[in-house]
């Protein structure tokens, strides 16, 4: 028997706690209709025996309060809500408790901002982490020792794991139940409760708006160069010329400020404005193409692909609404 302990912050966003409880409690169901004994023990683990979310308009009754768990398997740190460094600040309680349950043998599997938590603990200082895309930024600022990486869905770091954003989360509780119950368990609940099993890049689901959160005001108005000169071919040297800096200093500060490269930036400019015109526009692939300042149709393709995780005409028929209509 796996005992598996949902935690319930203060801030937690109910779905992410009521999901994993509900796919993990159906698996032990099919575990018996297929002639094998329950595996999975769920309990909602609390600070306290109450906890209110969603603003006050839920009350969630915890099973047990933290520190009457002497031992458990698996600990789930749901998605919080709210600002997020006060939703940690708030919850710091736990932080002693999930360090002292990782010695202990268990493991530990973050949701979607629950990554906020998990890094709190600097357990995965060094190690690979995933979170929701429009938290990028705000984590990598928080905890620049943890590799953040934007594309996963799903992280494994030998008995940590964390998830993408929103409701990727259930690709991760599926993940946990092919490796505790066996792939044939996994598929079937992949089928009851439809999710893609497959699944493993949130690419494809990321908009990019520019971190412009920072005062470097030279940086800012290299982006919004970039921005502005989509067609063009804009070189590094030319950026630095124009700010009266020097190379090195512009492309250290701009990775300071923003976390990209300057190329990684302009890449990342010219293919959101790519997706754009494929999602909203008749424009054939081409013509995108050469309106976002490409002439080589490989190269194109190849950097679409590397930043949203489908060709230009997989992401044209996914996302344009008049074409799926029309099919």
């Amino acid at each position: 028997m796996k005992h598996i302990s949902i935690l319930v912050p203060k801030g937690a966003i109910l779905g992410s706690i009521e999901g994993p409880r509900q796919v993990f409690t159906e698996a032990n169901k099919a575990l018996k209709s297929m002639g094998r004994p329950a595996l999975f023990q769920v309990q909602l683990v609390g600070l306290s025996e109450q906890v209110s979310a969603a603003g006050g308009i839920y009350t969630i009754y915890t099973d047990v309060v933290a520190d009457a768990v002497d031992d458990t398997d698996l600990i789930i740190i749901p998605a919080l809500d709210g600002d997020l460094v006060e939703t940690v600040e708030n919850n710091k309680a736990f932080l002693p408790w999930i360090v002292k349950q990782h010695k202990r043998g268990a493991e530990v599997g973050s949701l979607c901002v629950g990554a906020f938590l998990l890094a709190s603990t600097g357990l995965i200082n060094g190690r690979q982490c995933a979170t929701h895309w429009m938290a990028a930024s705000a984590f990598k600022k928080m905890f620049p020792e943890v590799h953040l990486v934007q594309d996963k869905i799903i992280t494994d770091e030998q008995g940590i794991y964390s998830s993408g954003g929103a409701f990727s989360y259930l690709n991760l509780i599926l993940y946990l139940i092919e490796k505790y119950a066996g792939r044939e368990v996994a598929v079937f609940m992949s089928k009851a409760f439809q999710i893609d099993i497959e699944r493993r890049s949130q690419s494809p689901f990321v908009i990019f708006n520019g971190q412009k959160e920072h005062d470097d005001e030279q940086v800012m108005v290299a982006q919004e160069f970039i921005e502005q000169h989509l067609q063009d071919r804009i070189t590094v040297d030319q950026l630095a010329d124009m700010l009266a800096l020097s190379r090195r200093n512009l492309e250290r500060r701009f990775k300071k400020a923003t976390a990209n490269s300057i190329v990684e930036y302009m890449q990342r400019v010219k293919m959101e404005a790519a997706k754009l015109s494929l999602e909203r526009t008749r424009e054939n692939v081409t013509e995108v193409m050469y309106h976002v300042g490409y002439s080589d149709a490989k190269a194109f393709r190849t950097t679409f692909k590397r930043i949203t995780g489908l060709s230009p005409l997989q992401y044209r028929s996914k996302y344009n609404r008049e074409l799926v209509e029309e099919a």
